[in-house]
């Protein structure tokens, strides 16, 4: 109990550090008042340029990353081959990832209105599950270069980690990831809505 209950609050305290807000309003702009309103990596490179959404990127990706460590470490980091997470282990990361998701979509520090949570989740896969995510950045990289297009590549990674995991983990987690990816799911819902009644 008490791991779960430091990886949760760990896990959202991370997930709130709004990264994007304080890069953006270091120069001069609000990425929830500024293109599409969503203050995560893509808004912030349309706006104001690819070098200064960098730390943006990298930040948000920490947050999940940082989160599912915490989740591990209290746990006593039970691993199996590879690093994929396992046993009692479990519980713990998964629920750190999620309440850092949670955090980056709703932060206490940013007045609750947060983003998408995608690299968030992808910071967490990292720990999740490494070999998938090895195989996700891959995929990314691959397409991007081949379509020109990083978009579709980055689209790819992410839908495409639940059936790189299942190649290393048991259907269990990778059922845990796929509701991982729900909450994202939500945003883009709650992103589309919001949109039509602007």
């Amino acid at each position: 109990m008490v791991e779960v209950l430091v990886s949760v609050i760990a896990g959202y305290l991370l997930g709130s550090v709004p990264v994007a807000v304080l890069v953006a309003r270091a120069h001069g702009v609000d990425p929830r008042d500024i293109g599409d309103r969503n203050p995560g990596y893509w808004n912030v490179k349309e706006q104001l340029g690819r070098r200064a959404a960098v730390p943006v990127f990298a930040g948000d990706l920490l947050k999940g990353t940082l989160a599912a460590l915490v989740g591990l470490l209290v746990s006593g980091a039970d691993t199996a081959t590879l690093g994929v997470v396992t046993g009692a282990s479990v519980l713990p990361v998964y629920l750190a990832v999620a309440a850092a998701m949670v955090g980056h979509a709703w932060p206490v520090f940013a007045g609750f209105r947060g983003g998408r949570s995608i690299l968030t989740f992808a910071g967490g896969v990292a720990v999740i599950c490494p070999p998938a995510f090895v195989l996700a950045i891959t995929a990314l990289a691959v397409t991007a270069v081949a379509l020109r297009s990083f978009a579709v590549g980055a689209r790819l990674a992410v839908f495409g980690v639940p059936v790189l995991q299942l190649l290393f983990a048991p259907v269990e987690l990778v059922a845990a990831t796929g509701l991982l990816m729900c909450l994202i799911g939500l945003r883009f819902g709650q992103a589309a809505l919001a949109a039509r009644r602007r």
